[in-house]
């Protein structure tokens, strides 16, 4: 039994979770490595990262679907960048002019998201080819599966780096940091460990439960 609209918001539901995890940008699609093991020394730095990709990312993949018809084929790329570039900027002021403590944080990789390929490979590989609203939702789960993975990483680097989450001390005086884990190869080591339990996830889910023994198989060897 179907009921008017349900058949237009499956679809919508579906765009949406795709990118949250079963093609998370950090983690499966392995997309965007430049922020990801730049910025993620602290949980605060990467929730704000992450939101300033999904901004832009949901804006532009929008406008470049509602456009998709009026932009030729051959400039299509440069029409792309263009658009990403716009709202890059506008994001750029909005941190600077809510915090500068956290732009300076940021530092070039706010400007930096116009050449994610995550951001443009979304525009190009499906915003062009789909309505608004697909490409809306499929741009934000895209931006929040991103922004998961940012603070998934940031937030174990700030734990083991520097006793805190969020700026909130959670042990004692006595704890010893990592003081790896807030230089450059602390991202790659976390990033690593993260890959590798998703990895093993996967394979233990296409892995059969029981194999058990055929019926078939036990007549044939009587």
């Amino acid at each position: 039994m179907s009921f008017p609209g349900v058949q237009d918001t499956r679809p919508n539901w579906d765009e949406f979770m795709e990118g949250i995890w079963q093609r998370n940008p950090v983690f499966v699609m392995v997309l965007g490595m430049c922020p990801t093991l730049a910025v993620t020394v602290s949980a605060i730095n990467s929730i704000s990262m992450g939101l300033a990709t999904t901004f832009v990312l949901a804006a532009s993949c929008w406008l470049v679907s509602l456009m998709r018809k009026m932009i030729p084929k051959e400039v299509r790329i440069a029409t792309y960048i263009v658009i990403i570039a716009t709202f890059v900027t506008v994001t750029d002021y909005a941190i600077q002019a809510i915090s500068l403590e956290m732009y300076e944080a940021l530092g070039a990789y706010i400007q930096l998201i116009v050449a994610n390929c995550l951001v443009l490979g979304r525009a190009e590989a499906h915003a062009a080819r789909f309505p608004p609203m697909a490409a809306l939702f499929n741009a934000t789960g895209m931006g929040l599966g991103f922004t998961l993975g940012l603070v998934m990483i940031g937030g174990v680097r700030e734990i083991l780096g520097s006793g805190t989450l969020l700026g909130v001390p959670l042990f004692g005086a006595d704890f010893q940091p990592w003081v790896v884990m807030v230089l450059p190869p602390g991202g790659f080591f976390v990033m690593g460990a993260w890959l590798l339990l998703f990895a093993i996830y996967r394979a233990r889910k296409q892995r059969p439960d029981k194999p058990g023994i055929k019926p078939d198989a036990v007549k044939q060897a009587s």
